[in-house]
């Protein structure tokens, strides 16, 4: 047997294996022969972030390890350890996923996509920017895999609607399929037929096996379709167009709220962990901040797709005709929810005062409701588990409803909300993984390894802070699509952090255009789970994924790095050193002065 068939054989199918167990060996050298925490903290960040690069373990076991590897190697004890995976930000990430499985379950965000989509109008470009705009708003509330996972069923039903002939389309069952039958210029003898409704069925299995490989992700989207028949070019082009626009929207979308995705919560979590409550930072600022950058993008994608794909034609007769059916075939699929339920309005209720309660916290243009609370700090998860209680509490199909609706219901009525639910859905593994990166930054901090690497880095003060980010948010949009995006995140903040004091600019205008780039991942199908699931779902080339994408990163990275030299200095002040983050140098500089008095004292 020569080389190659053993490397193919005997190494490559077990290359997670070689990695898992000679990765801590080939690295042993730098805990024994650094002889201090910053080395032996250097150590399991390393090893951890090429385990989360490879996936070597799943992601959510990766992030244990510093449970064991902290305390046995005198970093941290373990209780402090153990208190970094259940903070305030972990809490309000589980709030806000549950109030997110809440609108999944009664089906409002498919009532709020099929309404908006019946606004935009019928044609291909504007169908396009209803399912671009509604998958960004969903996407800023709710899981971005979720909400990808249920707009593809209803951007293919649309397709199959466009190339059926007008005739044959008029006469056709509403209840239309996700893949065509043999009627359709688009489409295949062997097909995997998928109703509209199984979006949410989808998104249940998408949810349970994103949080382990994004690449399982992928594998699990080949249920969704079966190869189509690529021999109209148009169809095809449409269909790579419609879904590359779900997946960019749902990742701009993810960066316009601090719950839209979770690297911006490992922002917020690192940033109070070393500034406290300092200012500047907070619900209302980011959405400040971040809702315009998160429009421009989308606007500009929407532009890019259409020179890409579909062209700037005038609109035909025949096209206006295929319109008016897909718009037909749109308001069926809507007016088929019926009436809005309780369900549906106590919900929508409850998430706008969830949101409420959360942007008039600290609003810091106005008195937030939280300073009628002195004697300590509420925060955003408390705001969060209330709105999580109610939901618990409250009948989804109360009686004073079912006697005027002319319903019957026997027996008491399940809540807004059910905890079976819960355990099912809600992505433990995500919880973990916050919680490991929150270790890792506790670590880096109490081993003084931040500070060592902040120190390296000062070589870069000579080049301007807008250079600086440029960099910074380059070489992380590069990262990110290949490695988890919270595992990015986890691993750059801090020393982000760091780096900032040394160089005197404000930490902020480093470590937020660095998380909101981490969510810029458009070139790989394994970059991030929505775009794993439109390339399985349109059997796309990966090469279609890189020509698009690539530009698109360069737009996006482009765009938050001159809103962070404009606007965003306008909403944080950037324009001098803050004072909230002096204490940490002096903090540092005082400790070190002690300890080497400590030494030389007789």
């Amino acid at each position: 047997m020569g080389l190659f068939e053993t490397l193919r054989f005997r190494v490559l199918p077990y290359w997670k294996t070689y990695i898992l167990v000679l990765l801590p060996l080939i690295l042993l050298p730098l805990p024994v022969i650094g002889q201090g925490k910053e080395a032996r903290a250097g150590y399991v960040i390393i090893i951890m972030a090429l385990y989360w690069m490879t996936e070597a373990l799943p992601l959510a076991v990766t992030s244990l390890l510093p449970v064991v590897l902290f305390p046995l190697l005198g970093i941290m004890s373990t209780g402090k350890v153990c208190t970094a995976y259940m903070k305030e930000t972990n809490m309000m990430f589980i709030g806000g996923l549950m109030v997110a499985l809440t609108i999944e379950h009664c089906n409002l965000h498919k009532r709020i996509a099929l309404r908006v989509l019946l606004l935009v109008g019928a044609s291909p470009r504007w169908l396009m920017l209803g399912f671009m705009l509604t998958t960004m708003f969903l996407s800023m509330w709710i899981s971005n895999t979720a909400t990808t996972a249920m707009m593809v069923p209803i951007v293919e039903a649309v397709v199959q609607e466009l190339f059926k002939d007008g005739d044959e389309e008029m006469k056709r069952d509403p209840n239309v399929r996700m893949v065509p039958d043999g009627m359709s210029t688009c489409s295949s003898n062997n097909t995997l037929e998928i109703d509209l409704d199984s979006s949410e069925g989808v998104s249940q299995n998408l949810e349970a096996v994103s949080i382990d490989s994004i690449a399982d992700v992928g594998k699990s989207c080949q249920e969704l379709t079966s190869p189509t028949d690529q021999s109209d070019g148009l169809c095809v082009n449409m269909r790579k167009c419609f879904l590359l626009s779900v997946a960019y929207s749902a990742n701009i979308g993810g960066t316009g709220t601090s719950i839209g995705s979770g690297t911006n919560l490992v922002l917020k979590g690192v940033f109070k962990e070393l500034y406290g409550s300092a200012p500047g930072l907070n619900f209302a600022s980011w959405m400040a901040f971040n809702v315009p950058g998160m429009l421009i993008n989308t606007f500009l994608a929407w532009i890019w797709l259409q020179c890409l794909f579909l062209g700037f034609k005038r609109t035909s007769a025949d096209a206006n005709a295929q319109a008016a059916v897909v718009k037909k075939l749109i308001r069926t699929k809507y007016e088929e929810l019926g009436p809005m339920t309780f369900h549906e309005l106590a919900t929508l209720v409850l998430f706008i005062l969830c949101v409420a309660l959360w942007f008039f916290r600290d609003p810091q243009f106005i008195t937030g409701w939280a300073e009628f609370v002195p004697a300590v700090e509420v925060d955003d998860a408390t705001a969060v588990m209330t709105i999580v209680l109610l939901l618990f509490i409250i009948p989804a199909k109360p009686k004073f409803w079912n006697c005027h609706t002319g319903e019957r219901n026997e027996g008491p009525s399940p809540a807004l909300l059910e905890w079976k639910l819960v355990q099912d859905r809600l992505p433990w593994g995500i919880v973990l993984l916050l919680g490991g990166g929150f270790a890792l930054s506790d670590a880096s901090k109490a081993s003084g390894l931040s500070s060592w690497l902040g120190d390296q880095l000062a070589v870069l003060s000579f080049l301007p802070p807008f250079a600086i980010m440029l960099i910074i948010c380059i070489m992380t949009a590069a990262i990110t699509e290949v490695a988890s995006n919270t595992a990015t995140a986890n691993v750059l903040l801090p020393i982000l952090a760091e780096m900032a004091v040394t160089i005197k600019v404000n930490p902020l205008f480093l470590m937020l255009p660095a998380t909101v780039t981490c969510s810029y991942a458009f070139m790989l199908p394994v970059a991030t789970p929505p775009n794993a699931i439109v390339f399985a779902a349109g059997k796309m080339n990966p090469v279609d994924m890189v020509k698009a994408g690539l530009l698109m990163n360069i737009v996006c990275v482009v765009v938050i790095c001159l809103l962070m030299a404009s606007f965003g200095s306008f909403i944080f002040g950037f324009d001098e050193f803050p004072d909230w983050a002096l204490p940490q140098v002096k903090n540092a500089t005082m400790t070190t002065l002690s300890q080497f008095s400590n030494c030389t004292s007789p």
